[in-house]
């Protein structure tokens, strides 16, 4: 007999870049340790689903990689996302019971219709919305978050929507405001972005998060969502969502995807991203290689003026290259087999990008990041064993613009 206990969600919303998920990662890698069955939800508003690839390689859903569905190519709040989030919650439950759900929205992902969606759901019980507010970008485009709500204000006078609507109206919704990033300002500054944005929801509680580390326990709590609360902010809300003519591409923003199979020039990429990164650029991520480190596959992590350089692993080409690789015979055979089925010019090396900014910057930067991919006279060079000068820090650390 099917249990009649509705089995809590929580949602993890927040601007593009505000670490969301690091947080999931994190909650999902404490859910393995742990013994907690947690089922996974992931959205991008890009086709190349860079997060659902990330949490892909999570401990807890290698084990299980039905405990995850990715939603890419569109953004929940609209209406084809509702009914993507339907089809996937509905086959996540026809083969789990899991003790907790986690939904991770994308950037431009407006909590309005999921609160609607989920008030009367016969199996699932939302308990939490958790905002995540990047304190950096707070820092740096909104003086210490002095500037967003007088933004706010002028909006509402001008009859404009943009994505200050958008983050103003995320922290509306919330149950939990969790501040990120608070390690990369000064310790005194938290406080006071803190009364900055409270009066935006007094009745939301504030948490400061570094590095994703939010106890997953605290998630497990079965208090339901106060949707008598929001009540009337959806009537007042909804028609001006309603109105939006792009739905799937609300405020202003663009999506670009960059495809390419070369590497970047590592110094042209720098040159790049300090001439043309600014705060209009809110989020590029995605998987790429540098011409002078052609033996790791690297995750490309930007959000507004900050980029984030990580190693993800390496390609089986520079394995196979590298002679002392301390591979068997019988295990370089094998990589040749899987290596044989690539179609790559460079084996299984590639570059898959996203880039989401201002509709009017958005195509600039992308632009500019093409540009920086070798031409086929460096192409000859490399492949001829030359060297490539890299300002990028040597241990692949935070880089600030």
């Amino acid at each position: 007999m099917q249990s009649s206990i509705k089995i809590p969600v929580v949602i993890l919303n927040g601007f593009l870049g505000s670490g969301k998920t690091t947080l999931f990662r994190n909650l999902l890698n404490q859910s393995k340790k742990k013994d907690i069955v947690v089922a996974a939800i992931v959205n991008d508003m890009s086709e190349l689903d860079v997060d659902g690839e990330l949490l892909g390689n999570v401990e807890a859903i290698e084990e299980n990689n039905s405990l995850l569905e990715s939603i890419p190519d569109c953004v929940l709040s609209s209406k084809i996302g509702i009914q993507k989030l339907d089809t996937a919650l509905k086959k996540l439950l026809s083969k789990h019971r899991p003790e907790l759900i986690i939904i991770e929205t994308s950037g431009s992902c407006h909590p309005l219709p999921l609160v609607e969606y989920f008030k009367n759901h016969n199996k699932l019980l939302l308990t939490k919305i958790f905002t995540l507010v990047d304190c950096l970008m707070l820092a740096h485009d909104y003086g210490h978050a002095e500037r967003l709500i007088p933004q706010m204000q002028n909006n509402l006078a001008q009859n404009k929507r943009d994505t200050v609507n958008l983050m103003v109206e995320q922290i509306m919704f919330c149950s939990h405001l969790i501040l990120t990033k608070a390690d990369r300002i000064e310790k005194e500054k938290l406080p006071h972005i803190a009364a900055q944005i409270q009066p935006i929801n007094p009745f939301a509680s504030i948490h400061s998060v570094s590095f994703g580390k939010l106890a997953i326990e605290s998630l497990l709590e079965n208090k339901t969502y106060d949707f008598h609360r929001v009540g009337q902010l959806i009537q007042e809300i909804k028609p001006l969502l309603e109105s939006e003519s792009k739905a799937d591409k609300p405020y202003n923003l663009a999506t670009r995807v960059i495809k390419d199979e070369r590497p970047f020039n590592p110094q042209r990429l720098w040159d790049v991203c300090h001439q043309y990164l600014d705060h209009r650029i809110y989020r590029s991520k995605g998987f790429f290689w540098l011409a002078s480190r052609d033996q790791h596959s690297l995750l490309w992590n930007q959000a507004g003026g900050g980029i984030n350089l990580e190693i993800i692993g390496s390609w089986r080409s520079s394995i196979i290259d590298d002679k002392n690789n301390g591979l068997s015979t019988m295990e370089i055979k094998m990589l040749k087999e899987r290596l044989s089925k690539e179609s790559g010019r460079f084996g299984d090396r590639y570059c898959d990008l996203t880039v989401i900014g201002d509709v009017s910057q958005v195509d600039r930067f992308t632009n500019a990041l093409k540009s920086c991919f070798l031409n086929e006279k460096e192409i000859e060079l490399w492949e001829s064993g030359c060297s490539f000068v890299d300002p990028w820090p040597k241990n692949i650390v935070r880089f600030i613009d």
